[in-house]
């Protein structure tokens, strides 16, 4: 058999890697001649995948539930990846920065123009009865969620609302037990921090704190000024930076909130959320203002962070 020039001219640059690698380039060539094709179901493991679900009760609707907060982690772990490419890239362009981002935003819409399947999606009795064999599960123990906003911003502004000026100057360590999400993770009726949450913490405290130290000149928000420091131009990236703000912070978990509202909300009291969070006060980002960028925003759309939305939400046409 004649190869062509191209073909030859492969084989000695395979020859020449394997050589400096101090192996046969002969047995990969067998390993290659007696390996099966791949297929796709053996590639992305699609078996595996689809027994990931194991409902905990006989109702229909809890595989459902169980199969959209998957896809959701799967999202956040793609957000996380370009975060991690973010930070690690030295040197860091403005260009490289604001194309990462827009693809975090574009996870970040798909799961926000998804959400209609939590809202929509399933019977509202048939949640109200399996909800209770989850206790004390809770979507608000998503490890990879904190990650993303740890990359994105200043410790600091992760910090309850009332608490960040007497904290500014404070150890990550201080900071941490401060964070906004602590208080919407407290049992309605005592404020003492819920099973949910004395759970969340054991896992992923250190975690979180030694992301906190190792980004806290690393994160979105630094990096931006590291930028500006440095000339480059911004101006498209701060734009990436905002719609990253609004995904995050306002349109996220005010889709929960949605979701809240249209299976837990009944008079005369609402229904307490799986593990007991109190979604009232956690969701809703007039209350939290949790803003990642706030050097982005005039003091006026700061004043009015989140207030559309929830003015929208609550007037009833998606009830």
């Amino acid at each position: 058999m004649n190869f062509t020039p191209e073909i030859e001219e492969r084989l000695a640059r395979l020859q020449e890697k394997y050589e400096a690698m101090g192996q046969d380039m002969q047995s990969y060539l067998d390993g290659l001649l007696y390996a099966d094709f791949l297929t796709y179901w053996d590639y992305i493991h699609l078996d595996t995948l689809l027994s990931l679900q194991s409902p905990k009760t006989p109702f229909p609707d809890e595989e459902i539930f169980i199969m959209y907060h998957q896809i959701t982690e799967l999202y956040f772990k793609l957000a996380l990846h370009e975060c991690k490419q973010l930070v690690e890239k030295h040197p860091l362009s403005a260009d490289f920065f604001t194309t990462r981002l827009k693809r975090i935003n574009s996870y970040f819409q798909a799961l926000i123009n998804s959400f209609e399947i939590m809202v929509d999606g399933m019977e509202k009795e048939q949640f109200l009865k399996f909800r209770m064999s989850l206790l004390p599960a809770s979507g608000f123990q998503s490890g990879q969620y904190r990650m993303i906003e740890i990359y994105a911003t200043d410790f600091i502004n992760l910090v309850a609302r009332e608490q960040r000026e007497a904290l500014r100057s404070a150890s990550i360590e201080e900071q941490f037990e401060h964070l906004y999400w602590k208080s919407g993770a407290t049992e309605l009726a005592t404020g003492k921090k819920t099973l949910t949450l004395k759970q969340f913490e054991k896992k992923y405290s250190k975690t979180f704190i030694e992301l906190g130290k190792a980004t806290s000149s690393y994160n979105f928000n630094a990096l931006l000024h590291q930028l500006k420091y440095e000339g480059q131009s911004t101006t498209a990236l701060e734009s990436e930076l905002r719609q990253l703000d609004v995904n995050v912070n306002v349109n996220w978990p005010l889709s929960h909130y949605k979701s809240a509202v249209r299976y837990l909300q009944r008079e005369p009291e609402e229904i307490k959320a799986t593990g007991g969070t109190n979604w009232q006060k956690y969701l809703p980002p007039r209350f939290q203002k949790r803003i990642f960028y706030p050097s982005l925003w005039t003091e006026q759309q700061i004043d009015d962070w989140g207030k559309g939305w929830v003015e929208s939400a609550l007037s009833g046409s998606w009830l």
